[in-house]
């Protein structure tokens, strides 16, 4: 096999393994897979700017932007109230920042964005698996009908 297509293989292979998680994860662990997936993104796009191959970066930092979208939009605002609100703010803010640091060349906002998505990460990280289950048991039971709520 080529290392060309060892390296196809291992792409599908790492999609089928994401699906999979996706299927299976809870709410909770959606969100905190979104968060990964920015982190990553803001880590490549570094990588890239580094290296001046801005094509790599723009990619990066648009799926980045894209994902915290996703974020945004995943907020429940009415049940989240205050919290929901304020992670809608901060994640607009990341998006602008990003935008910025696509423009700027600047590996200082994308550390900026990075510090802040790791300071949600961790606090989405610390609750308690007895709450997660809970919520997501709730969630099953409402049947989806509702975004996740990652503001509560």
């Amino acid at each position: 096999m080529s290392f060309a297509g060892k390296q196809s293989g291992m792409q599908q292979y790492k999609k089928m393994s994401v699906q999979g998680g996706v299927d299976s994860a809870t709410p909770h662990r959606l969100i905190q897979m979104l968060m990964e997936g920015v982190l990553e993104k803001i880590a490549t796009a570094k990588f890239h700017m580094e290296k001046n191959e801005i094509a790599s970066k723009g990619e990066n930092i648009s799926v980045a932007i894209s994902i915290i979208d996703g974020l945004r939009v995943s907020l429940d605002k009415s049940t989240g109230g205050e919290i929901a609100q304020n992670l809608d703010d901060l994640y607009e803010y990341m998006g602008r920042i990003l935008l910025q640091a696509n423009l700027k060349n600047d590996v200082r906002l994308l550390d900026e964005v990075a510090g802040l998505l790791n300071e949600i990460k961790s606090a989405w990280d610390a609750i308690p698996d007895e709450v997660v289950f809970e919520h997501a048991d709730k969630a099953k039971a409402s049947s989806g009908s509702k975004a996740v709520s990652n503001g509560s």
